[in-house]
C-alpha cells in the first residue's frame, strides 16, 4: 500500500509540473533603420572622418569634398554685398564734407565777386548821370552785376543739394541690391556648407560607401549610419494572439550571446496578415495566418542588438 500511495504522489507531481503554463515565445530578427549621409553638391572627397565600426558623437564630421570653386564664388559674393552696402551709405549721407567746403568756398568767392560788381554798377550809374561815361558801359555793368549774382545763387542751391542725402528712389533701389546680393551670398554660403557634412545623430558608422580621391555625385551616400534609436526587433506572432497586443506593451528579446535579455516596446502592430491561405478561411488554415509586429528597446539596449539577428520574443 504504501508503494502505491507513493506513486500516485508522484504521478500527480509530475502532472502539475507538466502542466505548467509558460509564456508564448515568438520568433523574430532584428532590424536597422539606416541613415545615408550624402552631399547635395557634386565634387571629389578630400576628406572621410571617420571609418566602418566606430560610433562617432552628434555633430561630429563625416565627410568634405573639394570646395575651392564654392570658396571663391563665397568671398565674390561677400564683396559684392559690402560694395552695393557702401554705394547705400554713400547715397543717404549725401556728398562728403570736403566737397561741400569746396563749393562752399565757390560760393563765399562768388559772393564777394557779386558785391563787387554791385559796387561798381552804383558807381558806373552815378558817373553816367554826371556824363563821365556812355550807356554801353554801364550796360556791361549791370550785365556783371546780375550775372555774379546768378551764380551766388546757383552755388547756394548746390550747398544745400551737397547736404541732401539721395532721392528716395535712389535709395530704394540701392537697398533693394543690397537684400539681393545678401541673399546671393547666403546662397554661395548654403553650397560651401554643403561641401561639409557632419554627423545628424550620434551612432555607429555602419559603413562608409567612397573613398578619398573618388568623385561624388550629388546626393550619392559617403557614409551610411546606424543611430541606436533606429534599432528595432520585428517578430510574427499568429492570429489567434495578435488581438491581445498593443502599441505600449511590454516585450523581452532573447538573442544567442547575448548577456542578457533585452527589454523593448511595441511601437507597431501589422494590419494585414504576412500568409493568406488561397481558400476560404477554416479552423485548420487559420493558424497559418502570422501578423507582423515591431518592437523598440531604448537606445541603450539597442547596442546589444545588430541588424539581421535572430531574436526569441515573450511578454513580460
Amino acid at each position: 500500500m504504501k508503494w502505491r500511495t507513493v506513486c500516485v504522489c508522484g504521478a500527480a507531481f509530475v502532472f502539475t509540473a507538466c502542466s505548467r503554463h509558460e509564456p508564448p515565445r515568438w520568433q523574430g530578427y532584428a532590424e536597422g533603420e539606416y541613415v545615408y549621409l550624402a552631399s547635395s553638391q557634386s565634387g571629389t572627397l578630400t576628406e572621410l572622418a571617420v571609418e566602418r565600426g566606430q560610433t562617432v558623437a552628434a555633430s561630429a564630421p563625416a565627410f568634405a569634398l573639394e570646395s575651392g570653386e564654392e570658396e571663391a564664388a563665397r568671398n565674390e559674393a561677400q564683396h559684392r554685398l559690402t560694395a552695393a552696402q557702401q554705394q547705400l551709405a554713400d547715397l543717404q549721407t549725401g556728398k562728403r564734407p570736403p566737397e561741400v567746403r569746396v563749393t562752399e568756398a565757390q560760393l563765399a568767392q562768388a559772393e564777394a565777386n557779386a558785391h563787387k560788381a554791385a559796387l561798381q554798377l552804383t558807381r558806373d550809374e552815378a558817373q553816367l548821370r554826371a556824363g563821365g561815361i556812355s550807356q554801353a558801359q554801364l550796360d556791361d555793368s549791370r550785365a556783371q552785376a546780375d550775372s555774379t549774382a546768378a551764380q551766388v545763387r546757383e552755388l547756394r542751391n548746390q550747398v544745400r543739394v551737397a547736404n541732401l542725402p539721395g532721392r528716395t528712389a535712389q535709395i530704394a533701389a540701392q537697398a533693394a541690391d543690397v537684400d539681393a546680393a545678401r541673399a546671393s551670398l547666403a546662397q554661395a554660403q548654403w553650397r560651401l556648407d554643403q561641401k561639409r557634412v557632419n554627423v545628424p545623430r550620434a551612432g555607429l558608422v555602419y559603413d562608409t560607401l567612397f573613398r578619398v580621391g573618388e568623385w561624388v555625385q550629388a546626393g550619392n551616400p559617403v557614409v551610411q549610419m546606424l543611430p541606436p534609436q533606429n534599432v528595432k526587433v520585428r517578430f510574427f506572432v499568429p492570429e489567434t494572439a495578435v488581438g491581445s497586443l498593443a502599441p505600449g506593451r511590454k516585450v523581452t528579446v532573447r538573442c544567442d550571446g547575448c548577456a542578457e535579455d533585452v527589454p523593448a516596446t511595441i511601437t507597431w502592430i501589422s494590419n494585414a496578415a504576412e500568409y493568406t491561405p488561397p481558400v476560404i478561411y477554416s479552423n485548420e488554415n487559420r493558424t497559418k495566418l502570422v501578423f507582423m509586429i515591431e518592437a523598440r528597446p531604448s537606445a541603450q539596449d539597442a547596442v546589444k542588438l545588430h541588424p539581421g539577428q535572430p531574436v526569441e520574443v515573450t511578454l513580460q
